[in-house]
């Protein structure tokens, strides 16, 4: 569109007729952005999203064949395990614990706003009900029924989005699957189907992802986002096939940047929380998980802290993104009692501090360095050879410092993990901004401040405690 307006410029206008032109694809491009931008709208006020891995993985829980399992949730490619071998797991899928409520309303405690959950993830089996494809876990697993079906129910009686994932570029369970990422084939099923210049893309495009695409659209009623992973080698004119099935559906539908070759709504930001300085205009959204794995894993005791969590949410939002945190229930649909603690922690805090999240969006700076710390990576110290599996950047300490969003005549200025009785925020300086009234979310009485050109000064009440370190003071600007 923006090369279309500059050619359209470059011409010289003997008459009227560009200068209609040109008004004309204006008009359509603001009319368009207008609308996407109402589509978007409750995902960017949410901020807050629950990603659920589940899977044959599951079953496996990290272990194979009595051994601890290479790669994770990702272990069928690490390990080369054959289709049919594979496929052994779904005689033991029986999730009889599972209780579509019990996770919505976790999700719901925890201040998440939508849930997506893996509905076909690399391994190709799908976690719902697919006449298009047997292997799925209606017809190939002991369980016999649709968890799609029952999280759907259970999201409209909480008042939670569902949201699909759905491996788009990887598929081990399919002959016509081709990769090109870290090289050719090296994310391949190339031990069942070694010829990788034999397959064809779009023959597992028309058999499979369409058709499933299809069924998650029409199953369920209303998809808040198609999520999708690892576009690899699907072209410019499926991907806008694709998008164009969607929207076709559920006109309403957001789509992740993952569809491939610019035909998302948002960018994913993976195991990362991106630079401490940036403000990203286009909406973007980061996915980290609980712990080490995405999949439930039992050699799996590496869990983020609730101070963590929250450090992290409040991160994303500075920065005006969504926050994503993935947990990965067990083969018999159990969330981990690591992972609940941790969500209703969370929760906890965002019962006192979630305006401050809900339809905000990013302030003129991010935040201060006050007494930061240098940040390290959780694995800094290790080698990382599986970029796609362990691949968590972020950082697990907590330095003192301050963080912003934004909402209407109001700043909200998160005090984190603060190891003073003041907190003096040089942004809010007099010259800059002129504050009418200061006050602390989940503290009723008056909170003591002053400003001058240094900046706002700020006493933290000695007698309130939060549920975590980290304070939440509203300021209104006149």
């Amino acid at each position: 569109m923006r090369s279309m307006i500059n050619r359209l410029f470059s011409i010289k206008m003997k008459n009227g007729a560009f200068a209609i032109m040109l008004s004309i694809v204006l008009f359509s491009q603001g009319i368009a952005q207008q609308n996407n931008d109402k589509k978007m709208q409750w995902w960017t006020d949410a901020r807050f999203g629950l990603f659920v891995h589940w899977g044959l993985f599951s079953v496996a829980g990290g272990e194979w064949k009595g051994k601890p399992s290479k790669g994770g949730e990702h272990f069928m490619l690490y390990e080369k395990i054959l289709v049919k071998e594979y496929g052994t797991l779904a005689s033991e899928l029986n999730p009889t614990k599972f209780n579509s409520d019990d996770w919505v309303k976790a999700a719901k405690d925890a201040g998440m706003k939508y849930i997506v959950i893996t509905t076909k993830h690399h391994e190709g089996f799908a976690m719902f009900n697919s006449p298009s494809n047997n292997y799925n876990i209606v017809k190939a697993s002991p369980y016999g029924k649709d968890p799609m079906a029952m999280l759907a129910k259970s999201c409209k009686k909480y008042g939670l989005k569902l949201c699909f994932y759905y491996s788009l570029g990887r598929d081990w369970a399919d002959p016509d699957v081709p990769t090109n990422w870290p090289k050719k084939g090296g994310r391949s099923n190339t031990w069942d189907y070694p010829n990788e210049d034999a397959k064809d893309f779009s023959k597992y495009f028309e058999r499979k992802v369409k058709p499933q695409v299809k069924e998650l659209l029409t199953q369920y009623g209303p998809v808040g986002v198609m999520w999708f992973d690892t576009p690899e080698l699907i072209n410019k004119e499926q991907s806008k096939e694709l998008r164009e099935l969607i929207l076709k559906l559920q006109p309403n539908c957001i789509i992740n940047e993952r569809i491939g070759n610019g035909e998302g709504d948002f960018n994913v930001s993976e195991q990362k929380l991106d630079k401490e300085t940036t403000i990203v205009t286009k909406p973007w959204e980061s996915c980290i998980t609980i712990s080490k794995q995405w999949g439930y894993n039992k050699y799996d005791t590496t869990f983020k802290s609730p101070e963590v969590l929250v450090r992290n949410l409040i991160e994303v939002v500075s920065g005006n993104g969504n926050f994503l945190l993935n947990i990965g229930p067990n083969a018999q649909g159990e969330i981990s009692p690591k992972s609940l603690e941790r969500m209703a922690a969370v929760g906890q805090w965002m019962k006192v501090n979630g305006e401050s999240i809900y339809g905000t969006h990013a302030w003129k700076i991010k935040g201060e360095k006050t007494a930061m710390e240098a940040d390290k990576p959780i694995d800094g110290n290790q080698k990382n050879t599986m970029k796609d599996v362990f691949n968590d950047a972020t950082s697990q300490k907590t330095p003192a410092d301050i963080r912003f969003t934004a909402k209407g005549n109001n700043v909200y200025v998160f005090v984190r993990s603060w190891k003073t009785s003041d907190a003096l925020v040089h942004a809010i300086a007099l010259e800059k901004e002129k504050v009418k009234s200061v006050s602390l979310l989940g503290y009723a009485d008056k909170v003591n401040w002053k400003q001058s050109e240094d900046g706002l000064s700020i006493t933290l009440p000695a007698d309130f405690k939060p549920t975590l370190p980290i304070y939440t003071f509203k300021i209104t600007l006149q």
